[in-house]
C-alpha cells in the first residue's frame, strides 16, 4: 500500500480488495486521474483508492500516469535533539528540494537543507522514508517523490532562511513546539512525525 497526498487528501494505492471494504475504489489501469484529483481537491471525496492486482507493479503503474519530480530533504537534529523546521507559504515544513542534474539523492538532500536553512556541518545518518504528493505546475499535475534522510549537525550558528524560495523562518523545535507546528503543516509531514522520535522536553 502507498499513500499519495493531494493537499490533505490521500490517494491510496492498493493491490488487495476485501469483502468488508466499504470505500469507493477505482481501477488503476483505466482511472481518469485528473478527475479523481479534482474530486479530492473540491471535497467531493475524502480519499481515493486505486486498485491494481500486482503489488510489484502498483507504484510503477501509478507513476507512469504523471510526470515525476524527484526531491530530497532532511529530518535534521542538533546536539539538543531538536528538529530543524522551515516556514514557507504559511505552513511549517522540513527543508527539501528538487535534484539538480547529475546529482545523487543524498547529495541533493544535504545541499537543499544547507541552502534553505544556512545550517552547516550536516552529517547524513540514514535513509528514512519516501513520501509522495501531487501538485499542479503550468496547468499540469505532477508527482513529487521526496526521499527523506536523518541528519545530525553540531552547527549552532545563525539560521538563514532562503527568501528567494519563499522561506521566511528557520528554527529548531523541541517536542511541544513540534506538536504546535504540526497543527499548521502538511499531511505528508504530519505522517512523517508519527515515525520520528521527538526529543522529550
Amino acid at each position: 500500500m502507498y499513500e499519495v497526498f493531494v493537499n490533505e487528501h490521500p490517494i491510496i494505492l492498493i493491490s488487495e480488495l476485501k469483502k468488508e471494504d466499504s470505500f469507493k475504489y477505482f481501477l488503476l489501469e483505466n482511472v481518469d486521474l485528473p478527475k479523481v484529483i479534482k474530486e479530492l481537491n473540491n471535497g467531493k471525496i475524502d480519499a481515493a483508492y486505486l486498485y491494481h492486482p500486482n503489488k510489484e507493479k502498483l507504484l510503477k503503474k501509478f507513476k507512469s500516469k504523471l510526470n515525476v519530480v524527484l526531491a530530497a530533504g532532511g529530518v535534521v537534529k542538533n546536539k539538543k535533539g531538536e528538529i530543524l523546521f522551515i516556514f514557507r507559504n504559511g505552513k511549517w515544513d522540513l527543508a527539501k528540494g528538487k535534484l539538480d542534474k547529475n546529482e545523487s539523492i543524498p547529495e541533493a538532500a544535504i545541499r537543499e537543507v544547507e541552502e534553505e536553512t544556512g545550517v552547516k556541518n550536516l552529517k547524513l545518518e540514514s535513509f528514512f522514508k519516501t513520501t509522495y504528493h501531487i501538485f499542479k505546475r503550468n496547468g499540469q499535475y505532477k508527482l513529487k517523490e521526496t526521499h527523506w534522510f536523518y541528519m545530525k549537525t553540531s552547527y549552532s550558528g545563525k539560521l538563514i532562511p532562503q527568501e528567494e524560495e519563499g522561506i521566511t523562518q528557520v528554527c529548531w523545535k523541541g517536542a511541544e513546539e513540534i506538536k504546535q507546528a504540526l497543527t499548521n503543516s502538511y499531511a505528508n509531514i504530519e505522517k512523517l512525525f508519527k515515525e520520528i522520535e521527538v526529543p522529550a522536553e
